[in-house]
């Protein structure tokens, strides 16, 4: 048993999603959203410090973070408690945060993520964007996306991770999944390579760089289903996203291409709930109809929104609709339905008065992410 593993059992007890440890610093953990220190734990210093995380750690990789100052990679501690781990550099020395990944893929359905996004998995070929800020459960409703296709489908899935989070045992499917670094240099490599590996399905773990869109745009375009995700709010910021990685005088045959190849773009934010606690997904759903294919080809993204609140019938969900079922349902505060809202006028009159100064501050705030 590791050093650390006391605090990941506190961690997983507690009901907690995230482990904080830094040099001069008690450990902390991240429940329902807030961070506080373990009660009763030491301040973690010097070599001890050092020695806890270099336990968990291939020594190589450890040799590169101490030289780099940083490294992401996967730890299991048990059948049922598996990490994604980084490791940093901070003002005060060694740093790391710890995620944990339920080993348990959940469903759609568990999720409560809206029945029409099955849709996705059963496209043929193109680009699914799944989108969010860190820590909104991006890659839990990828998994339960995939765990879906493999349940239903056969075929050969690929996955890009770094690292890997949620193992995939194969059902009907045959998934390979590759961890950057150790099975493919970077995400642009194993995009590459997945074209000549006879696969109809591939899944990269974060598209951050021009070589890997450009690359994710060509395999969507030549017959694979792509899925990809950034770290956007809602479907207008993605696809601008998309299109402001290249270079000016490439971006109008990029909005060409992208207008053809994309399928389709889940958004997700969490909320914090306040009937029961936890917390509780929301989702922007877009899918490319021709209304929404000619918006982006013509580079008028501010379009979107009203193509999104018609386009119900097909299955499209606005970002603030999403909201207001939550606060009609009383799931959220009005608070936290200001916070997370896009149009922030139409949530400002449910706030009591006390919180409206301080929800505006903190709402303008937000809208500039």
């Amino acid at each position: 048993m590791a050093t650390i593993d006391k605090y990941f059992k506190i961690l997983v007890e507690s009901g907690g999603s995230d482990l904080h440890l830094s040099e001069g610093e008690p450990p902390k953990i991240r429940i329902h959203g807030g961070v506080s220190a373990i009660e009763g734990e030491a301040i973690l210093e010097g070599e001890s410090f050092k020695n806890m995380l270099a336990e968990i750690c291939d020594p190589k990789a450890f040799a590169r973070y101490l030289e780099e100052g940083d490294l992401d990679f996967a730890y299991e501690m048990d059948e049922e408690s598996r990490f994604r781990c980084n490791f940093l550099k901070q003002r005060q020395g060694l740093g790391a945060v710890f995620r944990l990944i339920p080993t348990k893929i959940l469903t759609l359905e568990d999720l409560g993520i809206p029945e029409v996004v099955k849709e996705f998995a059963n496209i043929r070929s193109g680009l699914v964007l799944v989108t969010g800020p860190t820590g909104s459960g991006k890659s839990t409703t990828l998994a339960a996306l995939i765990d879906h296709i493999n349940t239903t489908q056969s075929k050969h899935l690929i996955t890009i991770e770094e690292p890997i989070e949620f193992v995939h045992k194969n059902k009907n499917c045959i998934i390979s999944q590759r961890e950057v670094p150790d099975d493919s240099p970077t995400f642009s490599d194993g995009l590459r390579a997945s074209l000549r590996q006879d696969a109809e399905i591939v899944l990269v773990g974060e598209m951050r760089d021009l070589e890997t869109i450009s690359l994710a745009l060509t395999a969507a375009e030549t017959g694979m289903l792509v899925f990809g995700t950034l770290h956007t709010n809602n479907a207008r910021k993605t696809v601008d996203r998309i299109i402001d990685v290249f270079p000016a005088d490439q971006q109008s045959q990029v909005r060409t291409m992208l207008a053809a190849s994309l399928r389709g773009v889940l958004a997700q934010l969490l909320m914090k709930r306040c009937d029961n606690g936890g917390r509780v997904a929301v989702n922007e759903i877009m899918f490319n109809t021709p209304a929404v294919s000619s918006i982006i080809r013509e580079g008028k993204t501010q379009k979107l929104y009203d193509v999104i609140t018609q386009g119900k019938a097909d299955g499209m969900q606005f970002m603030d609709d999403a909201i207001w079922d939550k606060l009609r349902s009383g799931i959220v505060t009005p608070e936290e339905a200001y916070m997370k809202s896009i149009d922030k006028n139409r949530f400002k009159n449910f706030l009591p008065p006390e919180s409206q100064d301080l929800a505006i501050a903190s709402g303008e705030s937000q809208m500039d992410q």
